[in-house]
């Protein structure tokens, strides 16, 4: 599949089928099980699997355009992706052929298990412990949130390490793992659908082999494979949310009138203003999300800066944006049928998604004053 093939898929799935199950999988608080079955269907659950294993061997970019374009339609839709996309980078380095070739034929979903109640949100110093038991690792963990947590086939799963001395080890857990447990239904103000929930774990037993990379290379595996996929996956679902709000508040203004006057919405200076700084604020998140592209494809020495940026800005963005369309569409958009409301609460997840806006703010603090981030 071509780059320009994957952007007509993508929109063909969007609109035809994405975009049908949005509010139901938002209402009811229900998995996009269509959707991702269109999307495994049309092979794009394996848009960054290698070809080599029968997947499509594209690249950030495009699972870029794939999250911005489902988030216009369905945020929790994109965070599934998004999330699979992300553990599937590691998979891809370390992980067994037969799941990888699983993975490109659109058969596995998978996704990250890296926060912990013991650390919360500071992902990378994992409370959990691996024990080594013979061929095999037993794991004992209280995951705080995994999305696609009932749904996935497969975890990207992060421990304490077995003997190395460094913050941590990486794992692939299958989903259907003796001793884990999913604790609990996502009951949560957006992103209904993405089946955030805890996973806990009681001495749950997998093969040693199923290690990700070698014992206490977690750290840099997070950093370097995990964390730039994340952040820009992340920050594109927030741009695809900005979008929505941008288009649906203008589709109000622009169809809503005033009876005795005879006017639009639109046709007030203010809310022109308003829209104004909505086209703007979503832009220049477009800007920085594709100059991190270029920073992470060229390799360019900013690269770091930029992926711990755009994460922090495409959050903090996303929410007032989806502020100023709830603002300009007034009392109608508390009303379902607007649209606003829906982007409004699933812009709100971006900036409490481990690294935290505001830990990624002290992040680039220290990279501003030539500190070391650890």
């Amino acid at each position: 599949m071509t780059e320009a093939s994957h952007l007509k898929t993508i929109e063909k799935i969007a609109t035809d089928v994405v975009a049908q199950h949005a509010v139901s999988v938002d209402k009811n608080a229900e998995f996009p099980t269509q959707s991702m079955a269109a999307l495994a269907e049309a092979g794009l659950l394996g848009l960054v699997s290698a070809t080599s294993v029968g997947g499509m061997g594209l690249g950030m970019r495009a699972a870029a355009d794939v999250v911005e374009r489902l988030a216009r339609e369905c945020g929790s839709t994109a965070m599934v992706t998004a999330m699979h996309y992300a553990a599937v980078q590691v998979i891809e380095q370390h992980g067994p052929e037969d799941v990888r070739k699983q993975i490109a034929a659109g058969k596995h979903l998978t996704t990250l298990a890296f926060s912990e109640l013991g650390s919360r949100s500071q992902f990378w110093a994992p409370v959990s412990v691996a024990v080594a038991d013979g061929k095999s690792v037993k794991l004992t963990a209280r995951k705080s949130w995994v999305t696609s947590a009932h749904a996935a086939q497969s975890y990207v799963w992060s421990s304490k390490p077995l003997a190395a001395a460094e913050a941590s080890t990486i794992w692939l857990v299958p989903a259907d793992t003796k001793g884990l447990r999913v604790t609990e239904r996502f009951d949560g103000m957006g992103l209904c659908g993405n089946d955030s929930a805890p996973i806990t774990a009681e001495d749950a037993r997998i093969d040693a082999k199923n290690m990700l990379g070698s014992d206490g290379a977690g750290f840099k595996l997070m950093l370097e494979v995990v964390l730039p996929w994340f952040n820009l996956l992340n920050a594109a679902c927030s741009l695809g949310l900005m979008e929505a709000a941008t288009a649906r508040t203008a589709l109000h203004a622009t169809a809503t009138g005033f009876e005795h006057s005879g006017s639009r919405v639109a046709d007030l200076p203010t809310v022109r203003a308003y829209l104004a700084r909505m086209r703007v604020k979503t832009d220049a998140v477009r800007g920085l999300l594709l100059d991190t592209l270029d920073a992470l494809e060229k390799g360019r020495p900013d690269a770091v800066l930029r992926v711990l940026e755009i994460k922090a800005f495409a959050g903090e963005t996303a929410t007032e944006v989806t502020d100023l369309g709830m603002r300009v569409a007034g009392g109608a958009a508390f009303r379902k049928e607007v649209g606003v409301e829906r982007v409004f609460r699933d812009a709100r997840a971006a900036s409490v998604m481990a690294p935290t806006t505001d830990v990624l703010y002290d992040f680039i603090g220290k990279a501003v004053c030539n500190l070391p981030l650890f």
